[in-house]
């Protein structure tokens, strides 16, 4: 079986980007992750990537100014060098310009702290609660010039508690997002997603509500 080559992209830590590593140490899973990219010199997860043998590579966007499509286009050469399949967003904090995400249409996922498309951007955690929601999550989603407004691949709940504080929930959501992304990125690899009027459909059927996948931690 030949595994898709997938890079994951990151500014930080990367504790999805450590889920999806762990995923991938299993021969039977469908993709490897090949590169671990990151805009930042001193984000953390290079270490953990570098700790697993993974390639890194930096491509500081500091370095290009307010030139966003010199950056895009800096990070395409290495995933092209790398001969990336698939990219992964974990915890990469800048917004590509559209001719990148074009060319990774349906090949780029990115996961989201929020059951999209309820709280897009940033604060999820604490907007959930301010807002009273029932139940909080998170969702994998391919990747498109807008915002947190891909098609949907996944997503998990978890039910919000009266006495929830941000960072309770953010733990309890965290957990789900370390489950869902290396299930989300099973199925793009074994070429089970397609996406029709853009939504995904899996096996050819709707994506599953999140309620199916909720979770009672």
């Amino acid at each position: 079986m030949s595994r898709m080559r997938v890079a994951v992209l990151i500014s930080g830590r990367g504790s999805n980007m450590a889920a999806l590593i762990e995923a991938a140490k299993d021969k039977s899973y469908p993709a490897e992750i090949s590169l671990v990219l990151s805009n930042r010199p001193d984000a953390g997860g290079l270490v953990t990537a570098r700790a697993n043998g993974i390639a890194t590579a930096i491509v500081d966007h500091k370095l290009f100014g307010k030139d966003r499509a010199a950056v895009d286009a800096a990070m395409q050469q290495v995933l092209e060098a790398h001969r990336i399949d698939i990219v992964c967003l974990a915890g990469f904090m800048r917004l590509l310009s559209p001719g990148f995400v074009g060319q990774w249409q349906n090949r780029m996922l990115n996961i989201h702290p929020a059951l999209l498309p309820a709280f897009k951007g940033l604060d999820t955690h604490k907007r959930a609660i301010e807002a009273g929601a029932k139940r909080h999550g998170a969702t994998v989603h391919f990747v498109v010039p807008e915002m947190d407004a891909g098609p949907i691949i996944m997503q998990g709940a978890v039910a919000v508690r009266p006495d929830d504080t941000e960072e309770a929930l953010a733990a309890r959501v965290l957990a789900v997002e370390h489950r869902i992304y290396p299930a989300a990125l099973r199925l793009v690899a074994e070429n089970r997603v397609s996406v029709i009027d853009g939504r995904c459909l899996i096996d050819g059927a709707p994506v599953p509500d999140a309620e199916t996948l909720m979770t009672q931690t």
